[in-house]
């Protein structure tokens, strides 16, 4: 018959918490927000905004889209200009294309059931961002207008770690 022994146990445990810590991913969210769409439908004059303030400027910082949608969209891909608003300078806007799928791979994104999500990285390379508060704002520039089966969109910044 086992016998339980404390010693092991705390041994397992030390041993997993180095192991978890080992393997932990080496970005940290900072923001995330989307905008949903009820209608699962985006109107190209509906821009949602997201503000979001960054206080440690020793890191750098990955930007993603975040995008949402069924699985009866009719595009690979979409198009969408992405405005910021970064602390004492001027408005800039830069028109993305997000790559969404291909005729063999299918979606690019994760899926569940007839639901896929998108995290598209917008900077090629992490970013310094400067301390204090930002404004994205993103409208899409697809010809399709209203365009359909659309759930959500949105941005996420990470803290990309050393």
């Amino acid at each position: 018959m086992y016998r339980f022994n404390l010693f092991t146990l705390k041994q397992f445990l030390y041993i997993s918490c180095i192991i978890l810590l080992a393997t932990a991913c080496n970005t940290l969210n900072v923001y995330e927000q989307t905008k949903a769409f009820p209608t699962h439908q985006w109107v190209a004059n509906d821009k949602p905004s997201f503000t979001f303030t960054i206080t440690d400027t020793t890191q750098r910082y990955n930007i993603y889209a975040v995008l949402r949608h069924e699985d009866a969209y009719h595009f690979n891909n979409l198009w969408m200009n992405v405005s910021t608003l970064a602390p004492g300078d001027t408005l800039k806007t830069q028109q993305v294309q997000l790559l969404l799928g291909d005729n063999t791979k299918g979606w690019l994104g994760s899926a569940m059931d007839d639901i896929i999500e998108h995290r598209i990285l917008l900077t090629r390379n992490p970013v310094a961002l400067k301390k204090g508060k930002y404004i994205f704002t993103i409208q899409h520039t697809m010809r399709e207008d209203p365009l359909q089966y659309i759930l959500n969109a949105g941005i996420r910044v990470e803290k990309v770690m050393p």
